[in-house]
């Protein structure tokens, strides 16, 4: 699941990147807007591969989203450290690099440990089966994504 959040905000980042020098990114709303889509797109995706019933996708995806974003927070704070220091380059000490670098080796953990508190609420929710079968649908999911994000910057 890691991996799979990972890719997913990489390729969000990469779609959101213009393509040509006169597109520019979604900015406020639109941002935010597309942001929904995708979570909509996602939801449904993965609804649909674990096969939820109405029940179980009420009480899961919310659970689901919560974690996504807790994840999401973490990788944004990794990230603004490690872009903190990269715009300081020479000026940046020894230290501000260390601390960059461990919240960079310290963000499996973080995530890991978001990921096996819900798994304990996806418990109660899904089968056994269904649990199994989620990291898959997240595989399919990003494999979808990359297809897609492809197919359009072929054209």
């Amino acid at each position: 699941m890691k991996k799979v959040a990972i890719l997913f905000t990489l390729l969000m980042a990469a779609v959101l990147m213009p393509v040509n020098a006169d597109a520019q990114r979604p900015s406020g709303r639109d941002r935010e807007s597309w942001m929904k889509e995708i979570q909509q797109y996602k939801n449904d995706f993965i609804a649909k591969k674990l096969e939820l019933t109405d029940e179980q996708r009420a009480k899961f995806l919310p659970l689901y989203n919560s974690m996504d974003e807790e994840i999401r927070k973490v990788q944004e704070e990794s990230e603004q450290l490690s872009r903190q220091t990269l715009t300081k380059g020479e000026k940046a000490t020894d230290l501000e690099y260390e601390k960059a670098a461990e919240a960079m080796y310290e963000l499996k953990g973080r995530e890991n440990t978001i990921e096996m508190k819900y798994f304990n609420d996806y418990k109660t929710i899904l089968t056994p089966r269904q649990l199994f079968k989620l990291k898959d649908a997240e595989k399919d999911f990003t494999r979808e994504l990359m297809k897609q994000h492809r197919r359009r910057s072929s054209r």
